[in-house]
């Protein structure tokens, strides 16, 4: 005689089917064209601690006159590792780049600089994390372009490199940088 509760033997194909589409919808997902709803907003206000000067805190006034890219990075980050090259590249080349150094050991930041060089026109310590909240980070790292009124431009997540610098990038930063 079957049980009258025979239904349940079929919860885990009902839970597996579910979990299936889900991921199905979401394969397809550009990860690195994560919207942001502050494009053509100014960047939320800063007031962080300057990593590199002690006793100094870096504020929105100094994204504005400069194209400039802002680069999330932490020590913790592996991929941020990855990416520290090109970002030296890029500020050889004269690309102005702030680094906001997120959820990170302010020591272990500062040596990491020393050891790999430092790409960044300044580093915003942003400790507690809120800042990167403002922001809308998901983690580490992030790039946004910021215009010279202080408006942020473009957003990517992921790796910088060259394919993600052709390819996003420098339309932008040609276009409107000259």
């Amino acid at each position: 005689m079957p049980s009258r509760n025979g239904w349940w033997m079929f919860l885990p194909l009902v839970a597996f089917i579910g979990l299936a589409v889900l991921l199905a919808t979401q394969l397809g997902r550009n990860t690195e064209e994560l919207p942001t709803a502050l494009a053509g907003k100014p960047l939320p206000t800063m007031q962080l601690p300057s990593l590199m000067r002690t006793g100094s805190e870096v504020s929105n006034d100094f994204f504005i006159g400069h194209w400039t890219l802002l680069n999330v990075w932490a020590t913790w980050c592996p991929t941020c590792y990855v990416e520290h090259p090109y970002l030296m590249q890029l500020a050889e080349q004269g690309v102005r780049i702030v680094g906001l150094n997120y959820k990170d050991d302010a020591g272990k930041a500062r040596e990491y600089l020393a050891k790999y060089g430092n790409p960044f026109v300044e580093v915003p310590a942003d400790e507690s994390g809120r800042y990167g909240i403002d922001l809308g980070v998901y983690g580490a790292p992030e790039t946004f372009v910021i215009n010279p009124e202080g408006e942020v431009v473009l957003r990517y997540v992921g790796e910088l490199n060259d394919r993600s610098w052709q390819q996003r990038f420098a339309p932008v930063w040609q276009k409107e940088a000259e």
